[in-house]
């Protein structure tokens, strides 16, 4: 059983197509909503980003889930280097759910601890106090921003969706190796803030903690996210690092179909495919975020940073739309796979049956994904709205969205058609 599930990645979402109805619902509401958002919605912003001055400073890294960090990857190296020769390898079904899937929902929940579980940091710190060098030796690079970052998402997408075999454990243990090795020296070259800015991973999990409700300068601090979207840092490479977190899930949908399943193609092709569909949502992000009037040039240039935060919300929304299944239900096949690291066939918690959470109530699942969707749109349009109210003229402040607001409906329904024409 391991091994089928394991066999090739996470996978497209071929447990459920939504049913027509629930599509062309959840579609209509959010065609309404995003319409009544920019027509009747407040005409003043309500989460303008805070200055420079008070944002929060990075508070330390709590020791104890640092050693926690320390001692899960470890458990998943050895699993995945020492273990078995399948695609039933433990460490293989981590990567690719609690650790890529996982990652959305534990930042939701507990914010931005990835930051105190990353080994990686970890391995920097002592090796910064070693050389009394605990920024690093280079300073890192503004113009580099995100990029970094977006490459290693990009490689990582390619490794579960466009490789040849996503199941294969040699190709992953070389990935994790390559990334390991890239992420420790980059660490200790260019300090933390090689973890802030260029970790592909760390990233993630930073941008989707801003959409967290629970956290935000302390554990249990319950406020609206959409006043911490805006304090998203505006760098280099962030739109093109949304989008290949977008574009690539969108191209799990497309991969699973009928339709591309009977093609016979190449590995080069299902590359350029993949990387046609993160650039598309890029291209046009850039494009819709720009078409506003009485701007300057600059001021155009600046307008996709200041307002990808909005994309944050869409992607989360389609993660838990595509993957839901994947992480309740495959993931306790990981689970049962993780306690017997070594294969030797231990089973401490009795027979590892998987059972079947949500994708036998398959109306409640068809209801839950298009929920998903709209409600990741709904909040997409607000942040957008709201940012637009800053950074539009007055005399654009409506007409200067429609771009976006088209984008936005755009990205709803071809989210929903996709779960639908599996």
């Amino acid at each position: 059983m391991l091994d089928s599930l394991f066999a090739h990645g996470v996978g497209g979402s071929t447990d459920l197509p939504i049913p027509f109805l629930y599509a062309m619902v959840g579609a209509s509401w959010a065609l309404t909503i995003s319409f009544a958002v920019l027509a009747l919605a407040w005409r003043e912003p309500r989460f303008d980003v805070p200055s420079r001055d008070e944002a929060p400073q990075p508070r330390p890294r709590r020791p104890w889930l640092a050693v926690l960090g320390a001692a899960l990857t470890l458990w998943f190296l050895v699993a995945l280097y020492a273990g078995k020769d399948g695609a039933g390898n433990g460490g293989l079904g981590a990567l690719y759910i609690p650790v890529w899937v996982g990652l959305v929902p534990l930042a939701l929940l507990a914010g931005h601890v990835w930051r105190d579980l990353s080994p990686w940091r970890t391995a920097q710190a002592l090796v910064g106090r070693l050389t009394g060098r605990p920024d690093g030796f280079v300073a890192y690079p503004a113009r580099l921003g995100h990029w970094p970052a977006a490459a290693g998402l990009l490689a990582f997408v390619w490794l579960e969706l466009a490789s040849p075999d996503p199941g294969d454990i040699d190709a992953v243990r070389i990935w994790v190796a390559v990334y390991v090795v890239v992420t420790i020296i980059g660490g200790i070259v260019f300090g933390p803030r090689w973890y802030d800015k260029a970790d592909p991973f760390d990233v993630y999990s930073s941008v989707v903690a801003h959409l967290s409700p629970f956290v935000r300068d302390r554990f249990l601090d319950l406020h609206n996210p959409l006043r911490e979207l805006p304090r998203i840092p505006v760098e280099p490479g962030l739109v093109a690092l949304l989008g290949v977190l977008l574009g690539s899930t969108a191209y799990d949908s497309f991969s699973a179909s009928s339709f591309w399943q009977s093609k016979s193609l190449s590995v080069l092709e299902h590359t350029l495919t993949l990387v046609g569909f993160c650039l598309v949502v890029a291209v046009l992000f850039q494009v819709a975020s720009r078409a506003t009037g009485g701007v300057t040039p600059q001021e155009r240039a600046a307008l996709p940073g200041m307002l990808a935060h909005s994309l944050v919300p869409i992607v989360v929304g389609y993660i838990f739309a595509h993957y839901l299944t994947y992480l309740l239900e495959k993931g306790q096949a990981v689970f049962y796979a993780l306690l017997d690291p070594l294969d030797r066939g231990w089973t401490p918690l009795g027979d590892p049956t998987v059972h079947a959470i949500v994708s036998t109530h398959t109306s409640t699942l068809a209801a839950l994904k298009v929920s998903f969707v709209v409600a990741g749109h709904v909040l997409a349009v607000v942040a957008a709205h709201d940012r637009a109210l800053v950074v539009l003229p007055r005399a654009h402040r409506l007409s200067g969205q429609m771009g976006m607001l088209l984008l936005m409906v755009g990205y709803t329904f071809t989210g929903l058609y996709l779960l639908f024409s599996v």
